[in-house]
């Protein structure tokens, strides 16, 4: 079994931390830059940052936040929000990122991935997807725009799509659980990783320490991501790595 990286979730809007549930009633809860210190010293293996905000100004916001962090930490930063182009790509990694995230701008130029992966390393290329089980029940669909947009694409089929143009890994969203702290959706998580041979960030519902554990070994995840449980101190990043060593899941 591969390593097993545990990654907490900075939701940044405006410079500051915040947090929602199912993408909603978004509040701060602090500062992003002692969150990042704080998770560096807890033994997170890589931060995920979202401007969940994506506007033009936030976005220099962002920029100059990611270079600060860059500075004081020395764990990967994986950056994402509003990223559609090559060039917000090199911006985003010159500021020192290490990895990006693309959502909508794949879905309006799917073959920007192509681009990306291209001209940096596939390694470097994250694509979020932010998934939503169809009314009728028989699958999900891809979300955009922060949750408010229904693209109509079928995650399946959206997953391998992107595995072909060059992603590297997906960071996949459970917008039904998102916040809930009810565990993370294994049905979708374990039937994307049965279409796709690249490693997948499991995100959104996680509650329990079992929640980890059950991701991991029923459905495959790479890594476990969360936000809620690491900004309230329920859960424990060390703590949190030694129940899965324990049960003799490999992690750093």
């Amino acid at each position: 079994m591969n390593i097993k990286r545990v990654i907490p979730c900075l939701d940044i809007k405006d410079g500051r931390l915040v947090k929602g549930v199912n993408f909603k009633n978004i509040k701060d809860v602090g500062d992003p830059m002692k969150a990042a210190m704080y998770y560096r010293d807890a033994g997170a293996d890589e931060i995920v940052l979202l401007d969940v905000a994506a506007t033009l100004d936030n976005r220099d916001i962002l920029l100059d936040l990611i270079g600060q962090m860059a500075k004081k930490i020395d764990i990967p930063l994986i950056v994402g929000g509003g990223i559609g182009s090559t060039e917000d790509v090199e911006k985003v990694l010159t500021a020192g990122a290490d990895k990006v995230s693309i959502n909508s701008g794949a879905i309006v130029n799917p073959g920007l991935i192509d681009e990306i992966s291209s001209k940096f390393s596939r390694e470097q290329i994250v694509v979020a997807i932010d998934a939503k089980i169809k009314n009728n029940k028989t699958g999900w669909d891809v979300y955009t725009a922060g949750g408010r947009k229904n693209t109509g694409i079928d995650v399946l089929i959206w997953a391998q799509k992107m595995e072909r143009l060059g992603a590297g890994e997906l960071l996949l969203t459970s917008m039904d659980r998102d916040g809930t702290k009810a565990g993370y959706d294994i049905e979708l998580i374990k039937a994307v990783k049965s279409v796709v041979s690249i490693p997948i960030i499991a995100s959104g519902g996680a509650g329990r320490y079992e929640d980890f554990y059950d991701v991991i070994v029923d459905a495959g995840a790479d890594a476990v991501l969360a936000a809620s449980l690491f900004h309230y101190r329920e859960i424990d990043i060390k703590r949190l790595k030694e129940y899965l060593d324990d049960r003799n899941i490999p992690v750093y």
